[in-house]
């Protein structure tokens, strides 16, 4: 076996800040490996003690959780879910879009999150919670109908189903109970399976969906999107209850003085109180400062309805000792004879000389150790001798250029996660995508941005305005996928109202889905604005939807100082400036077709040209950049996890490419393959 200094040398710093990105706890996956027990123990407990209670009594709970920035917030609400799923249903809730559709931004969320499967099970959330409906498993209706026990037979008869369950829950006053219950009904139908989720999520559905599922309308107000997560919290009163995590509210909507609109927020939860929807843990994430500034604003009734405030506490040094143990144990275990101290190659003096008052916070913690880890690896490269084999190879970049390097690591770490979780661009709300686009423009420098297009409350936020620096003329947006003719109309009339009011001198509509025919009057008004210039029509593409989603992830990170990169914490600002000098939105047709970046657009609705092994190539280089020495197969093993259709030999065929233009060198060609050590040349 090889010593512990040679496997130092091969190996990827195990502090890589990808590991510790917060986040949706339905698109992260917590190595539970990595999770030291012990700490914030006492808020785990506390918590499920009140998710216990809401499940004994069915009554709401509000829970204030705060900490400071890197005490591990998002995490927490990561282990919660791993280990109370199995006796509770969760939902992460992001940063709303706008204040004026926070109840359909909460209850698509949830929706998604009842969709997802937890771990251990074969079905979604919500399958589980239907199926778990006292309805169908109370002893005293186990009797057969048509020869068949009740889950199935009422499956097989949508009318029988809903009849069965209007009988059970009329009573408590079920909002729309004919149509939410044939939803429900059609969730346990193939065919219409999906349907129904895109109506409970708040999606808008054409006439022909809606006619399908049996439906008049879909959910388009607050007052409908309330009663449905009403809905689903009174008869999940008899299952288990539903637990509303809400993150990254730094990132949430300005209110009339510039301020985070956290009110909006807190009405909904006086609103759940006072209207006494059941069944529900509400947790509130926030940051220490930011909710010790606002409270100071928080009008009493407010305060009154959160009813725990949970604050979470720095870790002592132990605690700390066993963090750095957990991610150095791998590196242990393959080195003969086994270091004496479970952290080398860090020290415990190093941990009391940084944290002197001997107590430090989670992400401190494995910042400090990365940054520990890759010092002593520069030690054991010069003591090996190193120097003499390859010029001047241990020179690192310049901070600037390992920064990139590392972030667009970072970059292709989340932007996998993306893809694994948005399959179509409809996924969002118009609202969403507008926020989101509009983020991406502020990275690229378009700092004219007006949020509201349209006045009024039924679509404003459907549109937003900008101007270039070097244009006169402001450039409005309005981005709809809604599938409904009507909803459809309502927002072309409004562009053309925006165009006669002379709101913006060019309107740009993003649309992928159908404009309609020639008979609807929609596809009219569509056709009279935008297939002829100024104006124009732009389709975008999943490539577009999923680049702005793995942005708005970071901004959100950013903006809860949560994104480390390097070794340090990064905020907006620098987040942009990345951004622009990494390039990445130039792959993208989108900004081209909006003006933003030069070079003509693509065809509508065409990808920029894949290049596979370029992209692999560029993050391998990137990759070997930050780490500067490791084994060649340990560079392989990470390509292949970040890049899955990927495989060993065309990864190999990466390296040697890399070899031949004298940007890495193999230190001991001589060696088996798999035992090859990689070396940046700088």
């Amino acid at each position: 076996m090889p010593s512990i200094h040679q496997v130092i040398l091969k190996a990827v710093n195990p502090f890589d800040p990808t590991t510790f990105t917060p986040g949706n706890f339905w698109r992260e996956n917590q190595d539970a490996a990595q999770t030291l027990e012990s700490i914030h123990q006492e808020a785990i407990t506390e918590i499920e003690a009140l998710l216990d209670l809401v499940a004994t009594n069915h009554r709401r709970h509000t829970v204030l959780l705060s900490g400071d920035s890197g005490s591990g917030k998002s995490y927490l609400l990561g282990r919660l879910k791993r280990k109370l799923n199995p006796k509770a249903f969760f939902a992460y809730i992001g940063p709303w879009p706008d204040s004026d559709y926070i109840w359909r931004h909460i209850l698509r969320y949830t929706v998604d999150s009842l969709m997802q499967v937890p771990e251990g099970q074969k079905e979604s959330q919500l399958m589980l919670w239907l199926k778990g409906l006292s309805v169908f498993t109370k002893s005293d209706i186990k009797k057969k109908i048509f020869n068949e026990p009740v889950w199935d037979a009422l499956k097989s008869d949508r009318q029988k189903f809903i009849q069965h369950l209007k009988k059970t829950y009329d009573k408590k006053s079920i909002y729309n109970a004919d149509f939410f219950f044939g939803v429900l009904h059609d969730l346990t139908n193939p065919d219409l399976e999906s349907l129904a989720y895109e109506w409970l999520q708040g999606n808008d559905l054409s006439e022909e969906s809606l006619k399908a599922l049996k439906v008049k309308s879909s959910i388009e107000t607050e007052i409908a999107a309330k009663e449905i997560l009403s809905n689903l919290g009174r008869i999940s009163s008899e299952t288990q209850p539903i637990v509303l995590c809400f993150d990254n509210l730094d990132n949430i909507p300005k209110n009339e003085k510039g301020l985070p609109d956290l009110q909006a927020l807190f009405d909904v939860n006086s609103m759940i109180h006072t209207e006494e929807l059941k069944n529900f843990l509400m947790i509130i994430s926030i940051l220490t400062n930011y909710w010790k500034e606002y409270e100071q604003n928080l009008q009493p009734s407010d305060k009154q309805r959160i009813n725990t405030e949970i604050q979470l506490r720095d870790i002592n040094l132990e605690q700390a000792e066993k963090l750095l143990e957990d991610r150095l144990y791998p590196l242990h275990i393959q080195a003969a004879p086994k270091p004496e101290s479970p952290i080398f190659p860090i020290s415990e003096q190093a941990l009391e000389i940084k944290f002197p008052q001997g107590k430090t916070k989670p992400r401190d913690t494995l910042i400090l150790g990365g940054q520990l880890f890759e010092a002593y690896k520069q030690k054991v490269i010069a003591h090996l001798g190193v120097k003499a084999k390859v010029p001047d190879p241990v020179k690192p970049p310049t901070p600037k250029a390992k920064t990139l390097a590392a972030f667009q690591l970072l970059w292709q770490a989340e932007y996998n996660k993306t893809l694994a979780k948005i399959p179509k661009i409809s996924f969002f709300a118009t609202p969403e995508m507008l926020v989101m686009l509009q983020e991406a423009l502020s990275a690229l420098g378009v700092t004219a941005i007006q949020p509201k297009l349209f006045g009024g409350k039924l679509f404003s936020g459907y549109g937003f305005s900008y101007q270039l620096p070097t244009l006169p003329e402001r450039i409005g947006i309005v981005w709809t996928e809604d599938l409904n003719k009507t909803n459809f109309y309502h927002v072309m009339s409004a562009c053309q109202k925006a165009i006669e009011a002379k709101t913006c001198e060019k309107l740009y509509l993003i649309r992928a889905a159908s404009v309609g025919t020639p008979a609807l009057k929609g596809n009219q008004i569509y056709s009279q604005v935008f297939t002829g210039a100024p104006h124009k029509h732009i389709i975008p593409s999943l490539t577009d939807v999923h680049y702005l989603d793995t942005y708005h992830s970071l901004v959100n990170n950013a903006l809860a100082k949560d994104l480390v990169i390097d070794g340090k914490v990064i905020e907006l600002e620098e987040l942009q400036t990345l951004m622009r000098d990494s390039q990445i939105f130039n792959k993208l047709s989108l900004f081209k077709d909006l003006d933003i970046l030069p070079g003509a657009p693509n065809p509508p609705g065409t990808k920029p040209p894949a290049a596979p092994d370029e992209e692999i190539k560029n993050w391998a280089l990137n990759f070997i950049k930050v780490h500067k020495f490791l084994g060649r197969q340990i560079l392989i093993q990470n390509a292949i996890n970040q890049f899955p259709k990927a495989n060993a030999h065309q990864i190999n065929q990466v390296i040697e490419q890399l070899i031949k233009e004298n940007k890495i060198k193999i230190l001991d060609p001589k060696a088996a393959v798999k035992s090859q050590t990689i070396c940046w040349i700088p």
